[in-house]
């Protein structure tokens, strides 16, 4: 049982972690909406892909009963969605949108998967909180986004406390990452300051391994500089 559930693989940070997954001797298994995106692995033979709509509950079901028991050691969710925005600029479509990308994409595999892993006595999940959820002077200008991470806090608690045993959920919290998309947008920024994914995916794989299995810290920060 070393297979490895990774969602949100796509991205900046899914890429970089399946990489370092591979390079770690892990089976992964990749969730994906598209096939174009599902291609981005073909050239890692441990890396088995699957398209799942994660926002619909009856879609990941159908996604989980159609793995083999006993097969998952760990999930790690990386789907979500970031906006900015005020109390006084943000409305309710915003809050819905990513409460949808940032929790329920995180929830419909928890609620799916965490029977399994109580059957087979163990289980990690992993989850990317955000540091304006923690902090309200960040917050108050990424309402949306802040409101709809402060759910994954409060999953993975609810998870540490439902799941007796070897079941565990850690949060990561990064501060600002070194992606092209935040080197675009925030021109003037020295990245220097900021967390490459690398170094988060590398966190991500010492939490999977036999001596971060044995963390109990919910909230772990990589802030760097940033």
């Amino acid at each position: 049982m070393n297979t490895v559930l990774v969602t949100g693989a796509s991205g900046n940070l899914g890429q970089t972690l399946v990489e370092h997954l591979h390079q770690a001797g892990y089976d992964i298994l990749a969730t994906f909406q598209t096939e174009r995106a599902a291609r981005l692995f073909d050239h890692l033979p441990n890396v088995q892909t699957r398209l799942v709509d994660l926002l619909h509950e009856e879609a990941v079901d159908t996604f989980m009963a159609s793995e083999p028991p006993a097969r998952l050691r760990a999930a790690v969710l990386l789907v979500g969605g970031f906006t900015t925005g005020t109390l006084a600029d943000t409305n309710l479509d915003q809050i819905q949108k990513l409460i949808q990308l940032n929790f329920v994409s995180a929830f419909t595999v928890v609620k799916a998967l965490l029977p399994i892993f109580k059957q087979q006595g163990s289980g990690q999940f992993v989850l990317v909180g955000a540091r304006p959820s923690l902090n309200a002077d960040e917050g108050k200008n990424a309402v949306a986004y802040a409101l709809s991470k402060a759910l994954i806090f409060q999953l993975a608690d609810l998870i540490n406390a439902d799941g007796a045993g070897d079941i565990t959920a850690s949060v990561v919290v990064p501060g600002i990452l070194d992606t092209p998309a935040n080197r675009t947008a925030m021109p003037d920024a020295d990245p220097t300051q900021w967390v490459p994914t690398a170094n988060l995916a590398e966190l991500i794989t010492f939490l999977l391994s036999d001596t971060g299995r044995m963390t109990r810290q919910t909230i772990v920060k990589l802030y760097n500089q940033s």
